[in-house]
């Protein structure tokens, strides 16, 4: 028996009305691919060498509007327009009905049954078997066991004629030869097997993949309940009865991560091996750098390119990287190397400009070396010769980082600094909204009475003692006020800027000033400010001249710096980028939806294009009470590198905490100033796309005014030409920055990777984490040009295209009934219905706009692990943790099916903590942790776990701080009760349920996926 990945058997005996697939949409991989196969016929597979045919249907992508700005222009001549405009009109039905403008009821009537809940209730049983873990060459091709088909039981007749669905027929043309090379369906008999991989017989399918997933997990029946995407209901009378599903027969994430940390946590991950897949994010390791980049810098959608573009278009996986360059790493891992060459700087390639690094192939006896990106033949500097050895390395390899390492940095001379000098050391400035509303809730002074703190751990270089970084002081509301803090006064001066229409720096010298020279002016001024503006009335502010005035001040000084914005309302003065009120409700489920994530005038983008240009990066702290167009005022920190906070309904005694910790991190953080990436491949492929806080003012230089530990950027490339099997795929990331202490540096990760001819390989070195991050990323971008429902619609149809191709090319010929998922990508459905019930993609009334907003800027700049954890959240029992280790409590699947109602679970995205608490909950774990004698004395109005001093809530303070460790943002703590109000906002988080507001439940999405599969291969 052949090993083929997750099987899942659901007996479709008819097609259903409404569940049909709209004509896909492409442009991503959007080339026309050759003449399909006689109808009748599936195409084989591509044999090794051969240029693959389009197995799925492809046409070629619709210009994109340029997008300056939002991610970069795009190369001249190549749109990677991932999200395309509108299709032609067509006279089919539409697939979606689900999509109309109308919002659906959000709780559907027990009779009210949508198309897939009728066509679950011919799905009697789905039979879900994996595919076993790696198994060891010597032992033979790994076997596993025969998938159960089970009967189908009660039919469903197809649904009435609708308005929605049409008079009845199927949505899809009748079977015959369709465009692009995708065949009718095939008679049994017509069904070919794809030719044999290396080493395998025929038959074999799809080789095991190389990295120990876990066991088979035993499948269950299972019926569907529940419709994907929820929608208006579509057929009359009684629902036909169901069997009970059992969530264990579908794949698990909580499995799938705790195999992964059975089989390689606690272990030493060596980067040697070109190509290998390294273990999840979720899991604890530690790194070996020996010639390839840390996972912690560098994750990819697969670690095996195809070796042709029509393989590529073929799968339709992404190859993509995802990037973060100042990634944090853990104190047993050694930081990076500085290597110095003087004035002579570093050694690069003559041709592509390439920095030298461990694929450079030294010949002639040391004296020339052959560049591995481009094949360019240059001489050895004379200061960098060195003899080489008997196998043609130099002898000093082991010496040198640059030649042994995968990342390193050099430090850059003048060529590579601003005007050939010196940069400054960058510069802090403190802007406060002292408008009445932030002076009465004691907003200013909390700001004030913190920064007294923080100004004291500014960061430093890791052999300064001090640090030094110049700090400055502006306060606003519709005027501006810049403050004189220079160490000889023994007072501050305040000098006001009224004209905000064309605003400038009223003083440079004794603005920006070293804290240590001018602590006691600085501590003087903080104190006094709250009582300056006490009797304020001045409720409308302004806030481009802000960031204007923070910019200026900084291209003054000739450094560069951040600006801390602390900001609560929307900007209503008479100014430039004066705001309205554009909160509108009926936009939602409309064309013109993606207005709302647009910033509604364009100086917001011409201010950040100028702040990029001057390195002033901007973290802006929000404080809203009701709407402020987060789509406009995020834009600023998200284009420049920075990070945007948002505190809706700010209460001092309750939230303080959340912000004043976010304030501290965000001080302290890594962080390298007015930086320029790039990113280098060697021939074949190039990097095509970039998605992230940065600014592109050309197609390869990523440009972002400061970037941090938390910031991650995810390149997509795509093929110019064959890849070579032999030479791999080599990427190198450059990142040339300034340090906190004024230092120029470049900073170089470099990662080898396979190619291969065979699919299989292809879809076996996947990563469903990083993959999930890049389809976020696009589709989070692409909300800002294409209707919300048309960027649903696409994602569902590459999740499909990938299965189907995978489905097609590397598993064995199976009943069409069954689900076959590849083992790297077996929780891959998960994790997509979850980003598309994410409430930027699902249009909830409820929603509010700038909670959408903030979600999307959020997620463009996430690395991997931080997206892992918002798409699918950790639920932890509380109440059977041992509070005689500090050990987590195993995590449960994000489903309401594993609380119960005597517990007490934690759940955590990254933003938001929930502690929940059922109506049975123990009174004396109650007591153990909120010291009061029953569930009815708890006040859901907490923040913040009270100290207790009991084990449990030593325990649990303990995994809170775990929970929190290392996360970009701190999460604010919500208690909830069971069956109380506050509870929805905890549902919505439990990922694998049929959403409160429409979304499909994890199953119900499976089963449109496989139906997807069925018709894209029919």
């Amino acid at each position: 028996m052949s090993q083929q990945g997750y099987v899942a058997t659901p007996p479709y005996s008819q097609s259903q009305t409404g569940m049909g697939l709209s004509p896909p949409h492409y442009g991503h991989y959007g080339d026309p691919s050759p003449a399909g196969a006689p109808p009748g016929m599936m195409k084989p597979a591509v044999p090794s060498g051969a240029a693959p045919g389009g197995v799925l249907p492809q046409g070629p992508p619709p210009p994109g509007p340029h997008q300056l700005g939002q991610n970069g222009a795009h190369a001249q001549g190549y749109l990677p327009q991932r999200f395309p405009g509108p299709p032609p009109a067509s006279s089919a039905a539409p697939a979606y009905a689900q999509y109309a403008p109308a919002a659906p009821a959000a709780y559907p009537s027990p009779s009210a049954a949508s198309p897939v809940s009728q066509l679950g209730t011919q799905l009697q049983a789905m039979h879900v078997s994996g595919g076993s873990g790696m198994a060891p060459p010597s032992q033979g091709p790994p076997q596993s066991p025969q998938p159960s088909i089970l009967q189908p039981g009660s039919q469903v007749l197809p649904p009435p004629p609708t308005a929605l669905n049409g008079p009845g027929t199927a949505l899809l043309p009748p079977p015959g030869p369709r465009p692009g090379g995708l065949p009718g369906p095939a008679p049994p008999s017509a069904q070919l097997q794809p030719p044999p991989l290396p080493g395998q017989t025929l038959g074999s399918g799809y080789a095991p993949q190389q990295a120990n997933y876990g066991p088979q997990m035993p499948g269950p029946q299972l019926a569907y309940p529940g419709g994907f995407p929820a929608g208006p209901a579509q057929m009359a009378g009684p629902p036909a009865p169901q069997r009970k599903l059992d969530p264990d027969a579908v794949p698990s994430p909580i499995q799938v991560i705790e195999n992964d940390r059975a089989t390689r946590g606690g272990q030493v991950y060596v980067t040697s091996t070109r190509g290998q897949v390294p273990p999840l994010v979720t899991t604890d390791y530690m790194v070996q750098d020996q010639g390839n980049a840390s996972p912690r810098y560098i994750r990819c959608t697969t670690y095996c390119f195809p070796s042709t573009s029509d393989m590529a278009k073929q799968a339709q996986v992404p190859l993509a990287a995802v990037i973060t360059p100042f990634a944090t790493v853990p104190p047993n891992e050694a930081p990076l190397y500085l290597v110095n060459h003087g004035e002579a700087g570093p050694v690069r390639c003559n041709r592509c400009k390439a920095y030298m690094c461990p694929y450079m192939q030294f010949t002639e006896g040391g004296r020339r070396y052959q560049c591995g990106f481009c094949n360019c033949v240059n001489d050895v500097p004379p200061f960098y010769f060195q003899h080489l050895d008997h196998v043609g390395r130099r002898l000093d390899h082991c010496e040198k980082p640059e030649l042994s390492l995968g990342s390193y940095e050099y430090v850059a001379t003048l060529d590579y600094c601003r005007k050939n000098k010196p940069p400054s050391p960058p510069a802090f400035i403190f802007m406060i909204d002292v408008s009445y509303s932030n002076i009465q809730s004691g907003l200013v002074k909390l700001i004030c009475e913190e920064l007294k703190t923080v100004l004291e751990r500014l960061p430093k270089d890791e052999q300064e003692d001090t640090s030094a970084v110049r700090v400055g002081f502006v306060t606003y509301n519709k005027v501006l006020h810049f403050f004189n803090v220079k160490s000889s006064l023994a007072q501050p001066q305040m000098m006001v800027v009224t004209d905000v229409s064309e605003v400038f720096v009223p003083l440079l010298d004794g603005f920006l000033v070293s804290y240590q020279e001018s602590q006691a002016v600085i501590h003087n001024l903080l104190d006094q400010i709250p009582e300056m503006f006490a009797d304020s009335s001045e409720n409308e502010t302004v806030f481009a001249p802000v960031v204007q005035a923070g910019m200026e001040a900084l291209k003054a000084a000739e450094c560069p710096g951040k600006l801390f914005i602390f900001h609560s309302a929307l900007p209503t003065a008479e100014a430039p980028g004066k705001l309205k009120n554009r909160d509108d409700k009926k936009l939602i489920n409309t064309d013109k939806e993606k207005t709302l994530f647009q910033p509604q005038s364009s100086v917001y983008e011409a201010l950040a294009r100028d702040c990029v240009a001057h390195g002033c990066c901007v973290a802006l702290f929000l404080f809203p009470s009701q709407y402020v167009d987060v789509a406009s005022l995020g834009l600023v920190p998200q284009l420049t590198g920075g990070t945007l906070y948002k505190y809706s309904k700010f209460q001092v005694h309750l939230d303080s905490q959340q912000f004043l910790s976010d304030l501290r991190n965000d001080i302290e953080k890594k962080i390298g100033f007015d930086a320029i990436m790039r990113v280098r491949t060697s021939t074949g492929f190039r990097a095509t796309d970039f998605f992230g806080g940065i600014y592109m003012n050309n197609t390869t230089d990523v440009e972002m005014a400061a970037i941090d530990c938390d910031k991650a950027v995810t390149v997509e490339f795509k093929h110019d030409d064959k890849l070579g099997e032999d030479s791999g795929a080599l990427i190198q990331c450059a990142v040339l920055y300034t340090t906190v202490g004024g230092q120029r540096r470049l900073r170089i990760h470099n990662l080898a990777l396979n190619c291969s001819s065979q699919l299989a390989d292809l879809y076996k070195s996947c990563e469903t984490d990083a993959l999930v991050n890049f389809f976020a990323k696009s589709a989070f971008r692409a909300v800002l040009q294409q209707p919300v429902r048309l960027v649903r619609e696409i994602l569902l149809n590459q999740t499909a295209h990938m299965l189907a191709c995978y489905r097609k090319n590397c598993a064995s010929p199976s009943a069409a009934s069954q689900l076959i998922l590849p083992d790297s990508m077996k929780v891959l459905p998960v994790y997509m219905n979850s980003l598309l019930k994410s409430c930027v993609l699902l249009s909830r009334p409820d929603a509010p706009l700038d909670e959408r907003a903030f979600q999307r800027q959020l997620v463009m700049t996430m690395g991997v692990a931080d997206s892992q954890l918002f798409f699918y959240p950790q639920l932890l029992p509380i109440h059977t943790m041992d509070v005689k280790s500090t050990v987590m409590p195993a995590a449960v699947r994000c489903s309401e099916s594993r609380l119960s109602e005597d517990g007490v679970f934690l759940l955590a995205n990254g933003l938001s903590m929930f502690l929940w608490l059922g109506a049975g909950s123990p009174p004396e774990l109650v007591q153990a942790i909120f010291n009061v004698p029953s569930l009815a004395h708890i006040g859901t109005h907490m923040t913040a776990l009270p100290e207790v001093g009991s084990p449990h809530s030593r325990t649990l303070r303990i995994i809170t701080g775990l929970l929190q460790h290392k996360r970009p943002y701190t999460m604010r703590l919500t208690v909830v009760k069971q069956r109380e109000q506050p509870e929805v906002a905890f549902r919505q988080l439990l990922v694998e349920d049929k959403g409160l507001d429409g979304g499909s439940s994890y199953v119900d999405f499976l089963c449109c996926v496989h139906k997807a599969v069925c018709q894209l291969l029919n």
